[in-house]
């Protein structure tokens, strides 16, 4: 069985095939809870963790004071694309619920309020480390059943839309 290559969308503009292998090739040494130094082919960075969205395997990192989005998608994603069988681009939106137990620490919407696809809803903490929740689909803000400092269990819903 042959390994297949990761592909990674930098930015949604640069793209690089990775194999799994690849990754011993770079020694990581956390510094800090989110920061860590990295050493790849003799260079050294400053790599800030900024958020996760694991639903779409999108990762943001800020090095040397710039933002850089990852997404990754392995042989399955790719075939799964390749195959039309991923989610139609017009998704509509009935409920959000806490991925993972957490603590919400910003609502970034509003009752009535419209959302599209990618759009911010709300920063949950969870395991020390701030996931901006964003919208899966479109819809309409009917209730936000939670505040800001409230605590989570997973699952629990969080904003129901119409």
């Amino acid at each position: 069985m042959t390994t297949q290559p990761f592909q990674l969308l930098v930015n949604g503009q640069y793209s690089i095939e990775a194999m799994p292998e690849d990754a011993h090739q770079i020694d990581v040494v956390q510094e800090q809870e989110h920061v860590m130094h990295v050493l790849k082919g003799g260079h050294a960075y400053r790599a800030e963790f900024v958020s996760a969205n694991d639903a779409t395997k999108t990762y943001t990192f800020k090095i040397a004071g710039n933002n850089y989005e990852v997404k990754i998608e392995d042989h399955y994603d790719r075939l799964v694309k390749h195959l039309g069988l991923t989610a139609h681009s017009h998704v509509k939106m009935n409920t959000v619920k806490a991925p993972m137990p957490g603590m919400v620490l910003g609502i970034m919407v509003t009752e009535g309020q419209d959302v599209q696809k990618g759009d911010p809803l709300l920063i949950l903490e969870a395991m020390k480390m701030e996931n901006v929740l964003k919208a899966v689909g479109e819809g309409r803000v009917k209730a936000i059943k939670v505040q800001k400092g409230t605590a989570v269990d997973k699952n629990q819903l969080l904003i129901e839309m119409e």
